[in-house]
């Protein structure tokens, strides 16, 4: 039985007697450079520390994407899109180069997003790569130890069409990869003359290397993962007119049974003063969603209710992963790197 201290039985005991408006702000952390905390559920309280702050780590980026912890070496990875370019970081000092070129690997200039974009670790623990320039999803074929831009090809087409941008991605434990693939990375977008494929999708690359489309109908599909129990499937969307956190639930194959919206975040983001949509996002311990979205990571429950938000001052937030035991929550946002203490 794990006990609850003191302090913050006292702050729960509070905290339940209140009765305000859905949103209200119930607990607030003390404001530090890069943002602040708010708590609008006292169920967030079971993995925020009301005293938490928000600490940079790295700074100076283009465009920091795609965090993943690698538990083996106890180290960050994350990706500089724009840059393409891979930096790690361990609580030794500041983030370095760890990989380049990430998501383009040709000598022909080509303007966009060409960078890698979203890592994961595989079911082996390999690092599996989103590569937007390339357009396609590939696993690191060299040591982690000593990184070389040498990549196995797991899928970079549809039925013979190249995808879009590989954007964000997560696998499970039978190795099946899920992964989202939206315009972002293409130079002109949804007008790029070298666009073959005419939707967004959401895929499956299973692990005999078999793509399936799961999903064409979300536009923009963005930040994609699953529940803890590997039953659900999460996918955002980060279109300006339809910012939408949708919920799929999945057979024993990985094949979508039913699903639909589970949380729609036009108002949100119409309140926030950073206007974005869903992008990348992480589950925690408890199944609750921390998704980068309007005005910073968007905290939400499994029934799609908005407990709390980790604001992010003056710029929009892409990505965020959490460490092996998930009390530790790191944030990519524009130009920054940034770490988040949470309960244990």
């Amino acid at each position: 039985m794990k006990l609850i201290s003191i302090p913050v039985l006292v702050y729960l005991i509070i905290a339940c007697s209140f009765t305000g408006k859905p949103g209200e702000i119930i607990s607030l952390t003390k404001d530090s450079a890069a943002g602040k905390i708010e708590i609008y559920d006292i169920r967030a309280l079971g993995s925020v520390d009301s005293n938490a702050t928000i600490e940079i780590i790295g700074r100076n980026y283009k465009w920091s994407e795609g965090p993943v912890w690698i538990p083996a070496k106890q180290m960050l990875l994350f990706s500089d899109v724009r840059e393409n370019k891979i930096f790690k970081w361990n609580a030794t000092g500041e983030p370095v180069l760890f990989l380049t070129p990430s998501g383009y690997t040709d000598t022909a200039f080509r303007d966009g997003e060409n960078g890698s974009n979203g890592l994961a670790l595989d079911a082996e623990g390999r690092l599996i790569i989103c590569q937007s320039g390339n357009r396609q999803v590939v696993r690191l074929y060299s040591s982690l130890d000593t990184p070389k831009p040498v990549f196995t090809i797991l899928a970079s087409n549809y039925k013979g069409k190249k995808f879009n941008s590989p954007n964000d991605l997560v696998s499970d434990k039978n190795s099946n990869i899920y992964f989202t693939d939206p315009v972002y990375g293409l130079p002109k977008r949804e007008n790029d003359p070298t666009r073959e494929l005419n939707f967004e999708g959401v895929y499956r690359i299973s692990k005999s290397g078999l793509v399936t489309l799961l999903i064409d109908s979300i536009p923009r599909p963005n930040g994609i993962a699953l529940s803890n129990d590997e039953k659900i499937l999460y996918v955002g969307s980060s279109d300006a007119g339809h910012t939408k956190w949708f919920v799929y639930n999945l057979d024993g194959k990985g094949n979508i049974k039913s699903g639909g919206v589970l949380l729609d975040g036009n108002a949100l983001r119409a309140k926030a003063k950073i206007k974005q949509g869903a992008d990348g996002f992480k589950i925690d311990n408890a199944g609750n969603i921390y998704s980068a979205g309007p005005d910073g990571i968007n905290i939400i429950s499994p029934e799609g209710k908005l407990l709390g938000l980790i604001k992010i001052y003056n710029r929009p937030t892409s990505n965020c992963a959490f460490n092996e035991s998930k009390n530790v929550l790191y944030i990519t946002a524009d130009d920054l790197v940034l770490k988040v203490k949470l309960r244990s």
